[in-house]
């Protein structure tokens, strides 16, 4: 598509909305231009393609599309087949995978979908073997209430939230963490890495249905091999949740042990993330799992996004290209490069460095919690987020650390060089900026000191870092 091609088409599209409702136009422009002016370092976030944008605001949003390929519950939906058949053939070709499954519509309802296959593949009952061969409606509450018997109270092993593990991985208020009975692995408190011996120990103590691996903020290679071997070794279905990482996979960073689809049973990602694709999730499997996968909505899910589809495939097939796979490893690059200068200038980081796209900055050193630095430099114009560190003192809601990630900024261009100016920006707010205290004059978790004119000049010198590498040049909203 050529860039006069793209201009117009956003140009359009955002006159037909100003005509209806002019504050949802002024939003859209305004969110391209901070971001555009912002120094992102969101280990989640990235920028999609003009192609993949576009392929989400068309007429399949109008589609109700519930059922798979071929197998639909309206009628209608051949062109929506033909999207969905599309993104699973390249997402199947992209990883290697035996079965895709593209309807989840994030990362939780791809999670949730993938729970529910292994418990309905996993455990035997009269009401279950019924589910399987009738529709979920037709049982009744006698076959449910039997379900429930036999489903609820199953075990799961996951990476904890504070050693880097996600929510969705059995924290207690997250369903994960309600529809099981949880127990959670952590890391070694003198290095922050995964100890297998220790999680083959609490695989054998605590006997569990599921084993999840992957993570979101654990800033090392995760070797899945081992990993199978454990849950192997109890019986139990292995699960990979890679949403953080699945670029990496997909531009083939991490192979062979580190690559979780050859070694797990069950694989969930995001498409968006290091995937670079649309906000959505979706599910990889080995056979034996596919036909419970498939029946993910109406299971779990309602009906799927067929525009949303649309946009994985475009997305999928831009990462079946060459030059997503050198994009790929210049994360890694960049991510080292950023931890390397934050190193240097005495940062205090999870793991003392990374293997993957994201940093962990322990700001306690600084004499900050999360919360306050996350601010402090947002106020600075850059954008990071909160998050817990390996036995957090300060909980997960203002935290002791700053996870920071280089899929956005590799996107747009910046280089191992940029790396390090950023890390110099990072610590120049962090050093300057000071604790705050109550109204008691007790010590706050929230409140911080920082000089407006020092934030100011860092704002500057970030935008002046990123405007040798715009976002989205072939765009032009006049």
């Amino acid at each position: 598509m050529s860039r006069n091609a793209e201009s117009t088409a956003f140009r359009s599209a955002l006159e037909v909305i100003r005509a209806v409702e002019p504050r949802v136009a002024d939003a859209i422009g305004a969110e391209l231009t901070d971001q555009r002016e912002s120094l992102k370092l969101i280990a989640s976030e990235n920028y999609a393609s003009p192609a993949t944008l576009l392929a989400m605001g068309n007429w399949f949003s109008d589609k109700y599309a519930e059922g798979t390929v071929g197998r639909r519950f309206y009628a209608g939906c051949q062109n929506v087949d033909t999207v969905e058949a599309l993104a699973a053939e390249h997402a199947r070709e992209l990883f290697g995978a035996a079965h895709a499954y593209v309807q989840p519509h994030s990362g939780i309802d791809a999670n949730l979908v993938a729970f529910w296959a292994v418990l309905a593949d996993r455990v035997e009952s009269p009401a279950l073997k019924k589910a399987q061969v009738r529709q979920v409606n037709d049982l009744t509450e006698a076959d449910w209430f039997a379900l429930r018997r036999e489903l609820g109270n199953q075990r799961m092993l996951g990476m904890s939230l504070d050693a880097g593990g996600h929510l969705t991985h059995g924290f207690r208020p997250n369903i994960s963490g309600k529809m099981f009975d949880q127990r959670s692995y952590g890391t070694d408190p003198a290095t922050g890495l995964i100890d297998y011996d220790r999680v083959a120990e609490a695989a054998r103590e605590f006997k569990p249905l599921i084993l999840v691996g992957g993570y979101s903020a654990y800033p090392r290679k995760v070797n899945f091999r081992i990993l199978r071997e454990i849950a192997d070794s109890v019986g139990a279905t292995f699960m990979v949740d890679m949403a953080h990482f699945a670029g990496l996979v997909a531009g083939k960073v991490f192979t062979g042990d580190f690559d979780p689809v050859p070694h797990a049973h069950i694989v969930t990602t995001t498409t968006h993330k290091s995937l670079r694709g649309p906000r959505g999730g979706m599910v990889l499997c080995q056979p034996e799992l596919a036909d419970q996968v498939d029946r993910g909505c109406p299971m779990v899910l309602g009906g799927p996004l067929p525009h949303v589809m649309a946009a994985k495939a475009v997305a999928l097939a831009e990462a079946r290209r060459p030059d997503f796979a050198d994009y790929a490893q210049r994360i890694v690059d960049n991510a080292q490069a950023l931890a390397e200068g934050l190193l240097h200038r005495g940062a205090k980081l999870v793991t003392g460095g990374t293997d993957n796209h994201l940093v962990l900055i322990d700001v306690s050193g600084y004499g900050l919690t999360g919360r306050q630095a996350e601010q402090a430099l947002l106020d600075s114009g850059i954008v990071t987020n909160r998050n817990s560190v390996p036995q957090d003192p300060n909980g997960a809601w203002y935290t002791s650390g700053i996870r920071i990630g280089t899929p956005a900024l590799t996107t747009r261009g910046l280089g191992t060089a940029e790396m390090d100016q950023t890390a110099e920006l990072i610590h120049t707010v962090l050093t300057q900026t000071t604790a705050g205290a109550n109204a008691d004059g007790t010590p706050s978790k929230a409140k911080y000191t920082l000089d407006p004119g020092l934030a100011d000049k860092v704002a500057r010198q970030a935008t002046d870092l990123l405007a040798t590498h715009p976002l989205y040049p072939s765009v032009d909203l006049g």
